[in-house]
């Protein structure tokens, strides 16, 4: 039986980006920061995040209430993210 999703970290999912290098297609992990295009080599980044997502010294760095303000946002996009995937789902049954 293949388990569905990531078993190792809950909540990871796997976007496909487009190489603005070659267009190839590139999977890149929503925890990952970056990936490397397997074509051609160019790198790209995971623009779904932000270092206030991962960096342990985010709240530090741009102080409380921006760090807020931008988990919010965050937050939202990832709310706006799941949205699409379902109704795309929806769309091919």
């Amino acid at each position: 039986m293949i388990m569905e999703g990531c078993q190792g970290q809950k909540g990871v999912e796997i976007y496909d980006k487009v190489c603005p290098q070659c267009g190839h297609e590139i999977e890149i992990f929503s925890v990952d920061t970056e990936a490397v295009c397997e074509n051609c080599g160019f790198k790209i980044y995971n623009d779904t995040l932000n270092c206030v997502q991962w960096c342990q010294y985010a709240r530090q760095c741009v102080g409380d209430e921006m760090y807020e303000h931008l988990m919010k946002v965050a937050e939202a996009q990832k709310a706006r993210r799941a949205e699409e995937a379902r109704a795309k789902a929806e769309q091919r049954s």
